[in-house]
């Protein structure tokens, strides 16, 4: 009998390659890697050329049973639109969207959409983590477009009989990770001082092997159709906390300076920072009991080993 073909959009991303390898590793499923460019995946496993937003799909889906849809436009650098939210609606939910409708008229049998938790919002309150069954309250371009996409593929879903499955992860960290996880590696691998040492929020962030995991369980685990699922680590930490356990990570010594979050968020009002402080300062908590206990499953990887697998590729890749 010949293994199942998933096919993952946006497979060059850091999800989406993740995704690939370890199908490739498990060998329970037949990858096909959507890519709009060379990548290292060609020669690995069967590679269809596609962008996000082209009408174009016909190539995609021969054979295709589930697609894990990645690929999204995600929080430009220097952003230059005019209309933002335009963009974001124009690539995340028409692109999606229109995926969508051809993989259930060819025949797919379930979609998995990797969303944001951004979905439920920026902030929670203490001790009141996001739950699946809260009511969305988007507020960014990005979080807003990730909302209407899902909105829009629960139609498709009770429309064309296709099973759904939404997966709403919030920071995803692991080896070769970019952004402000990156930076916050090299301010302390460099020994900076940093003025959050006293800063008692709570984040749940997530190991990329740990989401991968929870992405390859979905594939068909008959109790993940119709959901929506949140995934962690299971461990939440404070920015004060994760900065620590980076640290020791790294074999460094922190170099925390107990600065009052308070008064981080009126230096950040102050000079234009407030939604960086406001990241750093916030809490954002996800309730992953859900998740768990239906699809009968643990994040696989602790955080302190998930930090110390990232810090290490870290390091490696600057002595090369």
């Amino acid at each position: 009998m010949s293994q199942p073909k998933v096919l993952v959009t946006g497979a060059t991303g850091f999800v989406g390659e993740a995704i690939v390898f370890k199908l490739l590793v498990g060998k329970s499923f037949t990858p096909v890697a959507a890519v709009r460019a060379e990548s290292r995946l060609k020669g690995l496993c069967k590679t269809v050329s596609w962008e996000m937003g082209s009408s174009d799909t016909s190539v995609l889906f021969d054979g295709i049973q589930v697609v894990i849809h990645c690929a999204a436009r995600v929080h430009v650098m220097n952003e230059t639109a005019q209309d933002v939210l335009a963009e974001f609606r124009k690539a995340n939910v028409v692109g999606t969207l229109n995926l969508a409708r051809n993989a259930a008229r060819s025949g797919v049998k379930r979609f998995i959409y990797i969303s944001s938790i951004k979905v439920n919002g920026e902030r929670t309150k203490p001790g009141r983590p996001f739950l699946s069954s809260d009511k969305a309250s988007p507020l960014d371009p990005y979080g807003i477009s990730k909302f209407e996409a899902e909105e829009g593929l629960k139609k498709i879903s009770l429309e064309t009989g296709m099973e759904l499955v939404i997966i709403r992860p919030p920071l995803v960290y692991g080896p070769g990770v970019k952004a402000n996880f990156l930076s916050m590696m090299r301010w302390l691998e460099k020994n900076y001082p940093l003025p959050l040492g006293a800063v008692s929020n709570q984040r749940s962030i997530v190991f990329i092997e740990n989401l991968v995991d929870l992405v390859i369980v979905c594939i068909n685990h008959p109790a993940a159709a119709g959901r929506v699922l949140l995934v962690s680590d299971g461990t939440d930490v404070s920015t004060t906390q994760l900065l620590q356990r980076m640290a020791i990570a790294l074999g460094k010594k922190d170099r925390l300076l107990p600065v009052p979050a308070q008064l981080l968020r009126i230096v950040g009002s102050l000079t234009g920072r407030t939604h960086l402080i406001q990241r750093l300062c916030d809490s954002l908590q996800v309730d992953i009991s859900e998740t768990c206990k239906t699809l009968n499953w643990t994040p696989p990887v602790s955080m302190d080993l998930a930090l110390q697998r990232t810090a290490r590729h870290y390091q490696d890749s600057q002595r090369k």
